[in-house]
């Protein structure tokens, strides 16, 4: 056999060992993916409850909503009451369900005036870490500021909360060269140590929006490496007895699109990726006759291109690597 087909083989027959995710779904059609801008989601702990972003197509009026399930149906949402007057986005609960954690352009000071930040000559919203926590009339207390190196720059943006309290993030910081990368900021006895950067394979590019499994044995994330199908994808890392996380594996099956994929988020159910993803149903030309109200129809809907969030199950993509609960 040639030396290429050789190898074309190989790769099929190892590509054919990889369990694949089970096939995505739109979450919430119509109710809270829309023909706008959705990413982010965070569920309380039982499933019940989900905090997400919903911006305009430009993604430039950033607000946090959160909607209930009733039966089968999720409600419509509202404006999360932490939210509504600020650039707020990226919600991520924490696995007890007792602090909610976003990222906001909000003044640190009562009075100040908004964060920004400046890239390559443009303004643009600075965001810092926030959080708001559960009280005991099961109401969320005032957003509280989280002081200290995390907040570094106003370049934060995507928690993700492990259950030992280490807060996993992306940022732009002095030791991210060019581009953005993946920290933690763990948890100690008087409150959070210095950010260390996470090795997640060549830091010549974009390690963004971390999704971190509570117990920390693997982590998600977007990145766009030589292998992406797109602008983006996502990408799983899994930590190993010695405390360091593998090559990065592009999660196979439909979980990424030629368009964009980022902001991954681990599910409250075992198996559970939510994500944010740009795919759209593009027509194919020629397409059938257009009547006004066919063409705003689907110009309005939730595959017009803009991002919408997607569930997937990857329980067999875990359980292949022993993670089975």
């Amino acid at each position: 056999m040639h030396m290429n087909a050789l190898l074309l083989a190989t790769a099929v027959a190892l590509s054919s060992l990889t369990p694949a995710a089970a096939a995505g779904e739109l979450f919430g059609p119509g109710v809270i993916s829309t023909g706008l801008a959705e990413t982010s989601s965070a569920f309380s702990p039982d499933g019940h409850t989900v905090y997400f972003m919903r911006s305009d197509f430009s993604e430039k009026d950033d607000t946090i909503l959160v909607s209930h399930l009733n039966g089968k149906q999720w409600s419509i949402p509202d404006v999360a009451p932490f939210s509504g007057q600020w650039h707020d986005s990226e919600p991520a609960m924490s696995p007890d369900g007792k602090r909610l954690y976003f990222v906001s352009n909000r003044p640190v000071t009562p009075g100040g005036e908004p964060l920004t930040v400046e890239m390559a000559g443009q303004h643009y919203p600075g965001t810092n870490l926030w959080y708001v926590e559960l009280q005991a009339s099961g109401q969320w207390g005032a957003p509280v500021h989280v002081d200290g190196a995390m907040n570094d720059g106003n370049q934060v943006y995507n928690p993700s909360i492990a259950a030992n309290g280490n807060i996993y993030f992306s940022a732009h910081r002095p030791d991210s060269g060019k581009f953005y990368q993946v920290y933690v900021a763990r948890r100690t006895a008087s409150g959070y140590a210095a950010p260390e950067r996470l090795d997640l394979g060549d830091p010549t590019q974009n390690r963004m929006d971390p999704g971190i499994d509570p117990g920390e044995r693997f982590i998600v994330f977007a990145s766009a490496g030589p292998d992406s199908l797109g602008s983006a994808d996502i990408y799983i890392s899994y930590r190993g007895t010695d405390g360091q996380w593998s090559k990065p594996e592009h999660l196979p099956g439909d979980i990424n699109s030629t368009g964009l994929e980022n902001a991954p988020v681990v599910g409250p159910g075992f198996g559970d990726l939510y994500l944010s993803s740009s795919r759209s149903d593009a027509p194919t030309y020629p397409k059938p006759q257009d009547t006004l109200m066919s063409l705003q129809h689907r110009l309005a809907s939730a595959l017009n291109g803009s991002r919408n969030i997607w569930h997937f199950d990857i329980s067999e993509i875990l359980k292949a690597h022993g993670i089975d609960h």
